[in-house]
């Protein structure tokens, strides 16, 4: 029969309370180390997250290659991974380039003209004209000649020793990577060692949830945002919308997110509103055809890329993400949106072994069981 009263036998004693007050002291001295560290710290958070985004193509290239080592396998993925960036940049850049120039037009011809919408009042143009600097996007577009170029390098060169510090801490990203993905293996093992071994069960079995939500939402459904990113590209071009490949991207990078793509389709319509301003092309019509896409897209990564991709179990909860994301975001800035599901599943994982399991009657010999399984099942593998 379970034992529902092993939580009642566990009095609040001056013993139990004193370590609850410290592991609360110790939470808190933690987030408050990481945001006074965090310049520091966000090289280092970025080299993780790429080496770790990166670890299955060196696994295979290490397959394909049948080498042991992992010193070859790494500098082919970071060569693959540079020519892939080169090639896009050469491919897509002069086109990018062209729309924004065309677009910067457009964007000039709404801001100082009238403009004539059915169905849409001429004060909707007037609070847009007054709440949004159009004139400063459409300089900000077309600032692709040399004496911009030159006055912003001069500008970057007064920063003098800011400029020095932000190179130096890139190029500590790069450094970061390799070394990283270097002793990958080796830095798991390492933190397998640093568990004390009558807490290794528990740590591990948490290690196992936080493992799959991070397969999911950083592996998966990057994966999954690319694959949407090009689909809006191609859809939009399709339609013949200006910036089709910025505008796709940008929805595929906020689709990291699952669904908060959809609060991009307040630009698409401005898009649209200035674009029909200056050419042949309705409002009503190119911005139907826009959501065409947004639906067929939808429709296919729900149907098709999802499922394939991620699987049935969808993980964390999109609202939970956001939330997540938000919060960590507010407490330690760009670090906390990098570690933010990280700590999420975690502490949810931590709920479920320590609290909603034995809430609901699972006795303390069915728990260890479980634990014990989990230990077997996230053992790292041996040198």
């Amino acid at each position: 029969m379970p034992n529902n009263t092993s939580q009642e036998q566990r009095p609040y004693t001056f013993d139990r309370v004193v370590r609850l007050l410290i592991s609360a002291a110790a939470l808190i001295l933690a987030i408050w180390l990481v945001n006074t560290l965090r310049a520091v710290l966000l090289p280092f958070l970025v080299a993780w997250l790429i080496a770790y985004m990166l670890e299955p193509f060196v696994q295979y290239n290490r397959l394909l290659l049948r080498v042991k080592t992992r010193l070859l396998p790494i500098f082919v993925t970071l060569f693959e991974t540079l020519l892939l960036l080169v090639a896009l940049g050469v491919i897509f850049m002069p086109g990018i380039a062209d729309e924004a120039r065309q677009m910067a037009v457009l964007i000039n011809h709404y801001a100082s003209g009238s403009a004539s919408i059915p169905f849409i009042p001429a004060g909707v143009h007037d609070f847009l004209r007054s709440e949004i600097d159009f004139r400063d996007i459409a300089s900000r577009l077309t600032r692709q000649d040399w004496h911009d170029i030159a006055t912003g390098f001069t500008e970057l060169l007064a920063g003098g020793f800011s400029l020095v510090m932000a190179v130096f801490n890139w190029f500590l990203v790069v450094l970061y990577v390799v070394f990283i993905m270097l002793d990958y293996e080796r830095l798991l093992r390492g933190f397998r060692r640093m568990v004390p071994p009558k807490r290794r069960a528990i740590v591990f079995a948490v290690a196992s949830d936080v493992k799959d939500s991070m397969n999911h939402y950083f592996r998966g459904q990057a994966l999954v945002a690319l694959c949407v990113g090009i689909l809006f590209s191609i859809g939009f071009a399709i339609i013949g919308m200006p910036l089709a490949i910025v505008l796709g991207m940008f929805i595929g990078l906020l689709n990291m997110v699952p669904y908060l793509q959809l609060i991009s389709i307040i630009p698409t319509t401005l898009l649209c509103v200035v674009y029909s301003m200056d050419s042949n092309v309705e409002f009503w019509n190119i911005w139907g055809q826009c959501i065409v896409v947004y639906i067929v897209v939808q429709c296919i990564q729900d149907f098709i890329l999802t499922p394939k991709i991620m699987g049935k179990a969808m993980g964390l909860n999109p609202a939970i993400i956001l939330l997540s994301i938000s919060v960590w975001g507010t407490l330690l800035g760009f670090v906390g949106f990098i570690i933010a599901l990280p700590l999420t599943t975690l502490l949810l994982a931590y709920y479920d072994q320590y609290i909603s399991r034995r809430e609901d009657g699972e006795s303390d010999e069915e728990h260890d069981r479980d634990i014990k399984a989990l230990h077997e099942m996230t053992e790292f593998p041996n040198e």
